[in-house]
């Protein structure tokens, strides 16, 4: 009998042979990629996966009779069935396919969004990725609803008295990161939801920085729609889903034309597909799917939970390493936070260390990571980001702070 995952020990040796990036150079030295909140590296079972979808499989989806066609379309179906297990979906109705979160989360604006007026009110956290924040703006400068913010602390937790305070029978959507791309931080959900339920508002959770590092039941969240990227969960990029409620989008309008979402065209009307289609016109990304899927199934294979326990180490470590330097300061350190850690470093732009750090063969994330109104509340202009995926290993860290030492030295 095989083993299952939890027996197995964790070789972060092993599972970095998955991985061809990983045994490859960057400027001379050793590749220490740490930008895995951006976009995750690839396994070879998802690159083979599509390869192989690609040479023997492709066609158009749902439009053909000859066998290639109904191969392809096996291929794009089974994609999505993988995706109702992995998140517990209760029905593949409830599982569309998107070009990633941001597109999810548009298209929920434009088309749930719809019923929203004057008088109604969003309310989101100062945590959010521009993803979302800025749908919601446009959604609100259309129909004249409210956009409200949920503040803060300076350790980058949620405060969750304010959002509860913020909460009113004119709340009808509350829309939040459930781990922040910038700080790591872990949110409430569970009783930002049983808040959100008790004033009568939907909820949606922004699960772009989360669905690679803990398990997720839609069954069990109690949310209403969830959204998430492949590329993040070592799939392709130009792929998502949006996870809704079935009940909930039988009422929502489509939000594109074209085929595929349609039944029948006549000059004269138009009747639309079932669920999940009418939210899919167009040609998917048949290819992105097949990725997904297989990135799921190499996720499952190392065990989620016991991934997130090996991330979960090497940010401890990692935020002892960044303390012990001079000048540098980590931004939010929550209690419960994801692999991530945002810092800055006295005297010197988080794009000039940037740029060290890279000479040194360390890959990490410098900007305003799409979270500006964020960067304002902490009083920088750009933080320097590492994050963790479940190849990272003590090295990465090692070579990180080694790198940053030579910054130190450059800079004075």
């Amino acid at each position: 009998m095989n083993a299952r995952p939890a027996e197995i020990p964790y070789d972060v040796a092993r599972i970095r042979a998955d991985f061809p990036v990983l045994s490859t150079t960057t400027r001379g030295k050793r590749l220490a990629f740490l930008d895995s909140a951006a976009s995750a590296q690839r396994p070879l079972a998802v690159i083979e996966a599509v390869d192989r979808y690609e040479r023997t499989s492709h066609a158009n989806v749902h439009r053909g009779v000859y066998q290639l066609s109904q191969k392809a379309t096996d291929a794009f179906e089974g994609a999505r069935e993988r995706v109702r297990r992995f998140i517990n979906a209760a029905s593949l109705k409830e599982v569309i396919f998107t070009r990633g979160a941001t597109e999810s989360i548009n298209l929920v604006a434009q088309s749930w969004g719809q019923r929203l007026g004057p008088s109604d009110e969003i309310l989101i956290t100062w945590m959010e990725h521009h993803a979302n924040i800025v749908p919601w703006q446009m959604l609100c400068e259309r129909t004249g609803a409210t956009l409200k913010v949920a503040p803060i602390n300076r350790r980058g937790e949620l405060d969750i008295e304010a959002f509860r305070a913020l909460l009113s029978p004119h709340t009808k959507l509350v829309a939040f990161t459930q781990v922040s791309n910038v700080l790591g931080t872990v949110l409430p959900i569970k009783d930002m939801i049983a808040a959100a339920r008790s004033v009568g508002a939907l909820t949606l959770l922004d699960g772009a920085q989360a669905v690679a590092h803990q398990r997720v039941d839609m069954q069990a969240l109690g949310c209403d729609f969830y959204v998430f990227s492949s590329h993040k969960l070592y799939g392709p990029t130009g792929i998502g889903v949006l996870w809704a409620r079935e009940a909930i989008l039988r009422e929502m309008p489509p939000w594109q034309g074209g085929g595929d979402m349609i039944l029948t065209v006549r000059f004269s009307g138009t009747t639309y597909n079932e669920l999940p289609y009418r939210f899919e016109a167009g040609t998917p990304n048949i290819s992105g799917a097949v990725g997904l899927a297989a990135a799921m199934d190499y996720l499952d294979s190392l065990g989620i939970e016991r991934a997130h326990t090996h991330e979960q180490r090497l940010l401890a470590l990692a935020t002892v390493a960044c303390h012990s330097i001079d000048g540098l300061q980590i931004i939010g350190e929550a209690k419960e936070k994801s692999g991530v850690i945002s810092f800055v470093v006295e005297g010197v732009h988080a794009h000039d260390l940037g740029t060290i750090l890279d000479d040194e063969g360390v890959a990490v994330r410098t900007g305003h990571h799409c979270a500006m109104p964020l960067m304002e509340f902490f009083g920088v202009p750009a933080t320097l980001r590492v994050s963790f995926g479940c190849y990272s290993n003590d090295e990465d860290i090692d070579q990180l702070v080694r790198a940053l030492g030579r910054a130190r030295e450059v800079f004075g």
